[in-house]
């Protein structure tokens, strides 16, 4: 019986010839990522447990962007306690205030995941370097703990979901808007514990940054991971960013799949998950003109937050100015990318149209700050989640679109599709 990408990586990790659905297996990790939030729940298990050193130093990220720049005391006595640890433990890739980004935005960026490389993050969005041809996955903070003393962890060996991509994307359409029409399709949990696994033709349609929207939002569906074959796309992105050896996997003619789905990019329109769940979809034709008004508008995050992200935004917004009783906020999710936007005056476009800009942060997406939301206010956001509270008051309302249609919103002041 033949095996999918995920479970060639876990066998080989595992120091197996093969594994199947449901074996559970022990297995060597690349990377442990932890942020700063969680990781001082697993530096205090690990002192627990009086572990007396990290199992690589190369091989543990401690990323602070959750509330950095520190919102409050408790969010810089967190910060605290990851940076003294990083110290004590002789930790090569810990990142703070002004070398830092999004967390799953800045692996990528350094090079620090790679195809074929088995990853843990005691963040859920650890699926996203799936983009990559990794199997990655989010954890606990015990298993983060465990993670960086033995360089282990154990894994439930998950069956899959195969979606053969064909087509190409039309205008103003993104990974966003796929996986979100995906997501609608199969529901929050139309994947659980499940590899969703993309392959076909019309992969070389999208970009690594559309691929890492899409596997950091597999998770949404209830997924383990979300993979993508590894192609020129995908080896031309690392080529310059990962100096060590690696080995990718494709899939096996005849490896199991529980369903196949087919997705044709030329059929997917723009899209938006109105709340409480990116489940509950509809294409941009199916929203009624100045039906939503949006209060607030956020163009960033470990989804879009991306170059490429604000370069189409800032396209649709030069010489237009904010709406009236909007908010509009801006955050490049990595300093490399606040740099490139800054010189190449995608920022400047942005300001002038009357949007704030931030420093490299997950901030409003989790409801941690720059840009919580008011009790009854309505936000429209390239982030990943729209639970209830998620972004504020528990009255609030969060909708979740692409760069593209965040845009034409800031201008508009209601969820509205791009003007031709």
């Amino acid at each position: 019986m033949g095996m999918t990408m995920t479970q060639k990586i876990l066998a080989k990790h595992a120091g197996l010839q093969s594994v199947k659905e449901g074996q559970l297996i022990k297995a060597k990790l690349d990377m442990v990522l932890g942020n700063d939030i969680t990781s001082p729940v697993a530096i205090n298990e690990f002192k627990k447990a009086d572990f007396p050193k990290v199992f690589d130093k190369y091989k543990v990220s401690l990323v602070m962007d959750h509330f950095v720049p520190a919102k409050d005391i408790k969010a810089a006595k967190q910060c605290q306690i990851s940076r003294n640890f990083a110290d004590e433990m002789n930790i090569e890739n810990f990142f703070d205030v002004g070398d830092m980004g999004i967390e799953h935005a800045l692996l990528p960026e350094k090079g620090l995941v790679a195809p074929g490389e088995l990853i843990i993050g005691a963040d859920s969005h650890t699926c996203t370097y799936g983009a990559l041809g990794a199997f990655s996955t989010g954890v606990g903070s015990t298993d983060m703990a465990a993670g960086m003393a033995t360089g282990e962890a154990w894994f439930k060996v998950p069956s899959a979901i195969k979606f053969n991509i064909t087509g190409m994307l039309n205008k103003w359409v993104t990974g966003k808007d796929v996986i979100l029409h995906i997501i609608g399709l199969i529901g929050v949990d139309g994947a659980l514990y499940k590899s969703m696994e993309y392959v076909g033709d019309g992969l070389k349609n999208l970009s690594i940054f559309d691929r890492l929207t899409m596997s950091n939002m597999a998770i949404e569906a209830g997924a383990k991971n979300g993979i993508f074959m590894v192609d020129d796309v995908t080896l031309d992105y690392v080529k310059d960013r990962v100096n060590r050896p690696f080995e990718y996997f494709a899939p096996d003619d005849d490896a199991v799949y529980e369903r196949i789905i087919d997705i044709d990019l030329s059929t997917i329109k723009p899209t938006i998950a109105f709340p409480h769940l990116p489940s509950n979809t509809r294409t941009i034709d199916e929203v009624g003109e100045k039906e939503v008004k949006i209060d607030q508008v956020v163009i960033g995050s470990c989804t879009n937050g991306f170059y490429s992200d604000l370069a189409i935004a800032a396209r649709i917004v030069k010489g237009k100015k904010v709406a009236k009783n909007t908010r509009a906020i801006v955050i490049p999710a990595t300093q490399a990318i606040y740099m490139k936007a800054l010189k190449s005056g995608v920022l400047e476009t942005f300001m002038e149209a009357g949007f704030a800009v931030s420093t490299p942060t997950c901030g409003p997406c989790l409801g941690g700050h720059m840009g919580i939301l008011a009790p009854n206010e309505k936000a429209l956001t390239t982030t990943n989640r729209n639970f209830v509270g998620r972004m504020g008051d528990p009255t609030s309302e969060i909708y979740l679109a692409s760069p593209a249609i965040a845009a034409a919103t800031a201008i508009n002041g209601y969820i509205s599709a791009v003007e031709q």
